[in-house]
């Protein structure tokens, strides 16, 4: 894994939303825009499925992903690649979000992510 500078955290911070890109066992791309997308730790990020089945069948077949995100006035961003590490469904960071998101909808998990690259774009 790696670690993920305080530049890139930043950045994931201001930036809404990310992208998120996965791809199918078969190869069949998918790109998704992700308003909950932010770092845990040093190497973990997250994001919240509401309503992402596609992703959700993509990462379950290929856990590896990408995400960007991009500030198009200043042209400032930040790019991941990692794998899914964990969907989580239940626990206290399960229960803190989908609190945050009641308004939004269900949240049906919390796709926890192991970042193996963070850059600054």
């Amino acid at each position: 894994m790696a670690k993920i500078s305080e530049e890139v955290k930043k950045l994931i911070q201001e930036i809404r939303p990310a992208l998120v890109a996965t791809a199918s066992k078969n190869g069949r791309p998918n790109v998704s825009p992700k308003g909950s997308f932010r770092v845990i730790d040093d190497e973990h990020v997250l994001f919240v499925d509401l309503r992402s089945p596609r992703t959700i069948a993509n990462l379950k077949e290929n856990p590896q992903l990408s995400a960007i995100g991009l500030n198009p006035g200043t042209r400032q961003g930040w790019r991941i690649w990692g794998k899914v590490e964990e969907f989580i469904t239940s626990g206290e960071l399960f229960e803190k979000i989908s609190q945050e998101y009641a308004s939004k909808g269900k949240v049906n998990c919390v796709v926890k992510i192991a970042v193996e690259e963070a850059v600054l774009l």
